[in-house]
């Protein structure tokens, strides 16, 4: 996010437009804790995890009453359009604000469970994936060694992008998504056909949105076959750490997309990034349209597990 603060700075100091940052986003302002930002604000800080504005959920800006007091503040700043960097709880938050006050909104996807329809990817999915699949790797280690089967469960709520790229890249044995239920029986059948294949271990990923998440399938393969089975939840070690390459650039050029997008006289829209170029998506279909994962790559992951 950081990566994103800092584009619209800057590009919106560029086009001679001035910013104000919102510190912990809707709760900030409905509190009114702004600030102007420049330039030299939002030096060396591409290379951050995090979010240097900070970030709050607030129930207070699900009333129309605690919209109506953020709106103020912004009236009284002067400001003439809000970008937002988040997921749907956010972008709810901002198409409200447009609807009941007129102000213009932009959201910028920025979540690490990429299931937000209309981009490609979102900010922090990258380096969470790579975050995760170090961890797989290291793991990966113990159970060849130990000859173990290793669960490992991954963030994603209820998508399961993050698991199926991990398992690909990671060589992992199976991937379980909330896309694609299977019934408790063909969680033990994986393993054991693992070691009919003469695998003395596996890897299998998990994404948390599974019914049940990593703890299920490790009590069910455990229970089936007897095996020494690990879990391992990666949890929120996922969401932080210095940002790669593919989000840093990600991020930059949907900070700048937004910044561009206000100046054009765009509203209640996600900017996102398709098929090489720049995506307008209303706010409404981010959540309303699913998101599914890819079907091509799901394929393929279970192609490579023989």
């Amino acid at each position: 996010m950081n990566a994103a603060i800092r584009a619209v700075v800057r590009a919106a100091t560029f086009h001679g437009v001035e910013v104000v940052g919102v510190r912990r986003g809707f709760q900030g302002l409905h509190q009114g804790d702004m600030r102007l930002l420049g330039p030299r604000d939002v030096a060396n800080i591409i290379q951050r995890g995090g979010t240097v504005l900070l970030t709050a959920r607030s129930h207070t800006w699900r009333t129309p009453e605690g919209r109506t007091l953020g709106a103020g503040h912004l009236k009284a700043w002067g400001v003439d359009g809000l970008i937002v960097i988040g997921g749907d709880g956010s972008f709810h938050g901002a198409h409200y604000l447009q609807q009941e006050h007129g102000i213009p909104v932009i959201g910028v996807p920025g979540t690490i469970d990429n299931d937000l329809y209309g981009t490609d990817h979102t900010i922090g999915y990258f380096t969470a994936v790579e975050t995760a699949l170090d961890a797989v790797d290291k793991l990966r280690d113990t159970a060849a060694s130990h000859e173990r089967i290793f669960v490992v469960e991954v963030m994603g709520r209820h998508a399961g992008h993050i698991a199926l790229d991990v398992a690909v890249a990671g060589g992992a044995e199976e991937v379980f998504l909330p896309e694609e239920e299977h019934p408790a029986e063909h969680i033990a059948q994986v393993v054991s056909d693992s070691a009919a294949k003469g695998k003395a271990s596996s890897i299998l990923i998990v994404a948390e949105g599974y019914p049940g998440g990593g703890e299920a399938v490790a009590r069910a393969v455990e229970a089936q076959t007897g095996l020494d089975t690990r879990l391992t939840i990666l949890g929120h070690i996922q969401r932080g750490g210095s940002p790669v390459s593919s989000d840093r650039v990600l991020a930059s050029r949907l900070g700048e997309a937004a910044v561009l997008a206000l100046i054009d006289g765009k509203s209640d829209i996600m900017v996102g990034r398709g098929n090489g170029g720049m995506t307008f998506t209303p706010l409404k279909e981010t959540w309303e349209k699913r998101k599914d994962v890819s079907r091509d790559l799901y394929r393929c992951a279970k192609t490579l597990s023989v």
